[in-house]
């Protein structure tokens, strides 16, 4: 109500006369709402791997390997990953075309001889191949890539924290 004031904001009315107009401000999104719209505008709808509400997506080619699609899945998000399987009866294609449409960062496919020997075809979601690797060894790489930026310097403060603890509570047991 005070920014006409503010800005110097006069009106002439129907006598002739200089008013002082009434504003209203009304703000239909708020700020985290803007900030996540440019956010999202700025990255083009591709969010980096931390950021990205689905991280990974592990890809059957077809139903009959759905199970260790759905396992693999599973094991990552047991490790804190954000993922899905894909099992649906549809060609290996078009299933990573779509995800690809969908800025899902990671692929992962799954078949016959991924299941046999317990690896998993990783893809990036420019396309990217990054190779087959054992399961165990693909979760310890997606772990690391979907980092956020500052993770090392959040830990190495918490190993200092925790080492200034300690050492308090050794002074004191003194």
């Amino acid at each position: 109500m005070n920014l006409p004031e503010r800005f110097g904001i006069d009106c002439v009315d129907e006598d002739d006369q200089r008013k002082r107009p009434v504003m209203l401000h009304r703000a239909l999104f708020g700020s985290l709402e803007r900030f996540t719209g440019i956010l999202i505008e700025h990255h083009a709808g591709k969010l980096p791997a931390w950021l990205a509400p689905t991280q990974a997506v592990v890809l059957s080619i077809t139903e009959e390997h759905a199970a260790y699609s759905q396992d693999a899945a599973q094991l990552l998000r047991g490790a804190g990953l954000r993922a899905d399987s894909d099992v649906r009866n549809k060609k290996i294609g078009y299933k990573i075309r779509e995800q690809t449409l969908q800025p899902v960062p990671f692929l992962m496919v799954v078949g016959a001889r991924e299941r046999d020997t317990g690896t998993v075809a990783i893809r990036s979601r420019e396309g990217e191949d990054l190779g087959v690797l054992p399961l165990e060894q693909a979760l310890a790489r997606l772990t690391q890539d979907v980092q956020a930026p500052d993770h090392i310097a959040r830990r190495q403060a918490q190993r200092c924290l925790r080492a200034r603890l300690s050492g308090h509570s050794s002074e004191a047991a003194s």
